[in-house]
């Protein structure tokens, strides 16, 4: 009988969560009660509420930060676009 760590409960969580498995699967293949599976996700997402309850303050500065991080990237790109069409340009008018 393989130990349920911490790790292990986490991850059949998820994969309940996403889909990729249900409570009745998971207490089938891993030899555990449906109810006992039941409480390991609600304990899961009351976890997740107060998470998010505790810090949405967090939760925002993180979604700001993807969001600026994605809108540098965006700038970094649009100018190296530039600067390769201007060199192209450039490269253009010398062979003429």
């Amino acid at each position: 009988m393989k130990r349920w760590t911490a790790k292990r409960k986490a991850a059949l969580v998820m994969e309940i969560i996403q889909g990729k498995t249900t409570v009745a699967e998971a207490s089938r293949s891993f030899d555990l009660t449906p109810s006992e599976v039941e409480e390991w996700v609600d304990e899961a997402k009351r976890g997740m509420e107060n998470a998010l309850r505790a810090k949405p303050m967090g939760i925002r500065e993180q979604y700001e930060k993807q969001i600026k991080d994605l809108q540098e990237a965006y700038g970094e790109v649009m100018l190296e676009l530039r600067a390769r069409k201007k060199l192209q340009s450039l490269l253009g008018e010398d062979d003429k």
